[in-house]
């Protein structure tokens, strides 16, 4: 009997020492045998760029804090590459345009030269396109299988099933219900300034507002429902990107379990809202759907075009609808808020809007949409706002295949990271004036006169540019009209000029103005 237990104890003894050499071996494997392995590869193909210490990489320079600082008259205050990305900014004096840094054990392939983005795009077509592995695991809570996120033949299909949805003619449906939010906005405000409480934060505001916007126009759903989804969303989105949690170093999830239960937690209680949402939206419908997003997802999940194949399970459209409820908000809200920081500023921009609706428009009580495309100064002024403060200041892509790129090779699953702020603001690109508001140099150029076509990307590049940029537009437009129509402002003294990095580019302290009725 003792004889059993021992050779018992010595077989789990031994058991326990392999589980214990392999977990070791694991452990050594993915901090340092592997990452050192790719790290000499990509210096074999010729890229350099800050030397990472593994297991965090260059985490420990990238999280190094910044303050804000005051708006005051310098033109050198929209200067925000150094301030928003200054590891980026240091980097790039060292290392040049093109470089490879490291979140963890997962290398980026840091670009922002439009000449080496031109090339390189050349060579992938848009569903060859990666995502990062480490975001999309990251991110999974808030985009899971979204169009943001796929790749591949399931990007094509929700491509395909989704796109109508943008189309110009369902576009126009819309525009009533933006004018009636936009309007129950400006109210509010009136009512504020005739109770001598001019000061209001419109960052706040707008992206209530905005919220509001696509959960009438893109769901059909209400203004309370909305909120409790937007609500959900933006407390899901500090978990995510608020904090430092060692994204890219392996088991980083173990270190914050706090923040991971919790972010895990809010995505399920979001798909719930919005299967809840879409089982309402099948049982109310009777025929044809909608043509609201919503509405084209599930007549796209019954058919398109006759042919079969191309449907999305419950999951992705809860996905698509995670995805477009926050970009569809967030994206635009953000556009019209660093709109009004710019205008408010330049006041003699304001009045030129504003002679322009007068001129356009007519001073008609009601808003014509179809006159909106005969704002050309609105235009350039979106233009050089997304210049300055692209809401999307960055894009990630993923190499499936090794690229060729002149002399070098980017190897098949190196990360990307295009710095769009960073080629948005690059001297050499724009000219000296580059980091003040001049929205006249997209008069006559669409690129704003920047001296390479890929220095200017908004929304993106390629196949897998914005889906959704003309809803931005025309909600821009909109919005922005009615503003101007109705209220001057200036910036508030208690603004601090402090432009952060939420996933998206956002006032970090808000944006509170004085307005005041025409």
């Amino acid at each position: 009997m003792e004889y059993y237990f021992f050779e018992l104890f010595r077989a789990f003894s031994i058991a326990m020492v392999a589980f214990f050499l392999f977990l070791t071996w694991r452990i050594l494997f993915s901090c340092w045998i592997s990452p050192t392995q790719v790290y000499q590869k990509l210096r074999r193909n010729g890229f350099g760029g800050p030397t990472p210490s593994f297991p965090l990489g260059n985490i420990t320079e990238m999280t190094k804090k910044n303050g804000g600082s005051s708006l005051g008259p310098s033109k050198s205050a929209h200067d925000i590459h150094s301030s928003v990305f200054p590891y980026f900014a240091r980097w790039q004096k060292s290392h040049g345009k093109v470089f490879v840094y490291w979140l963890g054990t997962e290398p980026f392939l840091y670009i922002a030269d439009p000449e080496f983005l031109k090339m390189m795009s050349a060579e992938v077509v848009a569903k060859s396109w990666g995502k990062p592995s480490v975001f999309r695991n990251d991110r999974d809570p808030m985009f899971g299988n979204g169009l943001v996120m796929i790749e591949g033949d399931n990007w094509v299909r929700h491509r395909h099933v989704i796109t109508p949805a943008f189309h110009p003619t369902n576009l126009k449906v819309m525009a009533t219900l933006m004018v009636e939010s936009t309007t129950k906005m400006l109210d509010k405000w009136a009512t504020l300034i005739n109770s001598s409480r001019p000061e209001i934060d419109v960052e706040s505001e707008i992206t209530t507002t905005a919220g509001e916007i696509i959960a009438k126009t893109s769901f059909g759903i209400s203004y309370q429902s909305g909120q409790n989804v937007l609500k959900k969303l933006k407390t899901l989105q500090m978990t995510l990107f608020k904090s430092n949690r060692f994204v890219g170093v392996p088991f980083s999830k173990l270190f914050c379990p706090k923040q991971t239960r919790e972010a895990k937690m809010l995505g399920k209680e979001i798909d719930q809202l919005f299967l809840s949402i879409i089982d309402d939206r099948k049982k109310s419908i009777k025929g044809q759907p909608p043509q609201d997003l919503l509405g084209l997802l599930l007549r796209g999940n019954t058919h398109v075009d006759g042919r079969l194949g191309r449907t999305l399970t419950p999951q992705e459209l809860v996905d698509e609808c995670k995805t477009f409820f926050f970009g569809g908000h967030e994206t635009t809200a953000l556009a019209i808020t660093w709109t009004l920081l710019l205008l408010a500023t330049h006041p003699k921009w304001q009045n030129q809007l504003r002679d322009e609706i007068r001129e356009v428009l007519q001073d008609h009580k009601e808003l014509d949409v179809n006159k909106l495309g005969g704002l050309k100064k609105m235009g350039w002024v979106m233009n050089e706002v997304l210049r300055l403060y692209p809401t999307a200041p960055n894009v990630q892509r993923q190499a499936r295949a090794d690229i060729r790129v002149n002399e070098q090779t980017i190897p098949k699953g190196t990360n990307m990271w295009i710095d769009v702020v960073g080629m948005h603001h690059d001297a050499a690109l724009w000219g000296e004036d580059v980091n003040e508001f001049k929205p006249e140099r997209f008069e006559n150029d669409i690129y704003g006169g920047c001296k390479h076509k890929m220095g200017y990307v908004p929304f993106g590049f390629g196949g897998r540019m914005c889906v959704g940029r003309n809803l931005t537009f025309l909600e821009y437009k909109i919005v922005l009209t009615l503003i101007l129509s109705r209220f001057s402002f200036t910036i508030s003294p208690n603004y601090t000029h402090s432009p952060s990095i939420l996933l998206s580019l956002r006032p970090r302290h808000g944006l509170p103005l004085i307005i005041k009725p025409l």
